[in-house]
C-alpha cells in the first residue's frame, strides 16, 4: 500500500527525509545511475534496521522477548510504518535502475541491428572492380560473378519424394488392373 508523503514527512527525521524525497516521481529521474546505485545499500540498511526493531516490539508485545537497551529512539512507535516507507522507496529505486539498465540495452541493440543492417547492405554491393588477371602469376581461378542460391530445408529430396508417390500410384493402378489386389 502507498504511503502519503506527508505521513512519511511526519514519521521521518529530516536526513532520513532528504534520502527519501529524492525517490519520489519527478525527482528520481534527476538523479545519476551512480547516485541511484549509491542509495541502494543506505535504504536496504534502513529498512532492514527498521524491521529488526519492530520485530523485536512485537516479540516485547507478546511477551516472547526482554526488552534491549535502555531506551528506544522515538520512532521506535511506529516501526513497521517506517519500514514500509523505506521499502517503499527502495522499490522505487530499483525499479528505475532497471528502467534505466533496459533503456541502455535497447539502445546499444538497436545501434547494432544498424550497423548490422549497414554491414550486411554494403556486402551486397562492390565498391571497387576486382584487379583483374595480372602476368607472372600463373593459373588463378576465375571468380564466379553468380549469386549463390540458397535451398530451403523443406525443398531438399521433394523430386526424390514425388518419384516415390508417383511409382506408387502406378502400382496401385496397376495392380488393380490385373486384379490383383495388393491385400490377396
Amino acid at each position: 500500500m502507498s504511503v502519503a508523503c506527508k505521513f512519511e514527512r511526519s514519521i521521518l527525521s529530516h536526513e532520513e527525509h532528504e534520502t527519501i524525497s529524492l525517490t519520489h516521481h519527478p525527482a528520481i529521474y534527476n538523479v545519476e545511475v551512480a547516485e541511484l546505485e549509491a542509495m541502494r545499500p543506505r535504504l536496504r540498511k534502513m529498512r532492514d534496521k527498521e524491521r529488526t526493531l519492530g520485530r523485536q516490539k512485537q516479540r516485547e508485545g507478546r511477551g516472547k522477548a526482554e526488552p534491549r537497551g535502555a531506551s528506544f529512539p522515538g520512532t521506535a512507535k511506529h516501526a513497521s510504518e517506517r519500514k514500509q516507507v523505506f521499502a517503499a522507496a527502495l522499490k522505487r529505486v530499483n525499479t528505475e535502475l532497471r528502467r534505466l539498465h533496459n533503456l541502455a540495452t535497447r539502445t546499444a541493440h538497436v545501434e547494432a541491428a544498424r550497423k548490422a543492417l549497414a554491414l550486411h547492405r554494403a556486402a551486397n554491393f562492390t565498391t571497387h572492380p576486382p584487379a583483374g588477371v595480372t602476368a607472372s602469376e600463373g593459373m588463378v581461378p576465375k571468380p564466379s560473378e553468380r549469386r549463390r542460391k540458397i535451398v530451403a530445408g523443406a525443398r531438399i529430396g521433394r523430386v526424390s519424394q514425388a518419384t516415390k508417390v508417383a511409382q506408387a500410384v502406378r502400382d496401385a493402378r496397376l495392380a488393380e488392373r490385373s486384379g490383383h489386389g495388393l491385400n490377396s
